[in-house]
């Protein structure tokens, strides 16, 4: 019974090896999988893969293309799928090039740095009308 309660728990870290942006703003994908298709809106995203909205899952472990829909460029990747939810499918990237991952870093950066400073902003908006 011990034994049970122990396999049952979940660990105390995390298993990714890239932290995510949730909800990046109008991050949208077009994505292809055995005669599956769909643009769908990226939920949460980070180096290593992202989480998109879809009512169309393709099955775990089936390969997937996936083609950025965003200003700063083209950014293309194979992903494999990870999770299937009933929102949704967690695809793992697989193969990115070079200038590809580049651009997602940017993209990602730029997340990171408006965050940072909107929480400076409303903080110093705080300081100010206290």
């Amino acid at each position: 019974m011990l034994a049970e309660s122990i396999s049952q728990q979940k660990p105390l870290y995390s298993r990714r090896f890239f932290s995510r942006v949730e909800q990046p703003e109008a991050v949208w994908v077009y994505w292809h999988c055995k005669g599956h298709e769909d643009t769908s809106p990226v939920w949460d995203l980070g180096l290593g893969g992202l989480f998109v909205q879809t009512a169309r899952p393709a099955a775990v472990g089936a390969s997937v293309k996936v083609d950025f829909l965003v200003q700063e460029g083209q950014i293309r990747s194979l992903a494999v799928v990870r999770h299937v939810g009933p929102n949704g499918i967690g695809l793992k990237f697989s193969a990115m090039r070079d200038e590809g991952r580049q651009r997602l870093q940017e993209l990602m950066q730029g997340f990171t740095s408006r965050v940072v400073v909107s929480r400076s902003c409303r903080n110093f908006r705080e300081e100010t009308d206290a």
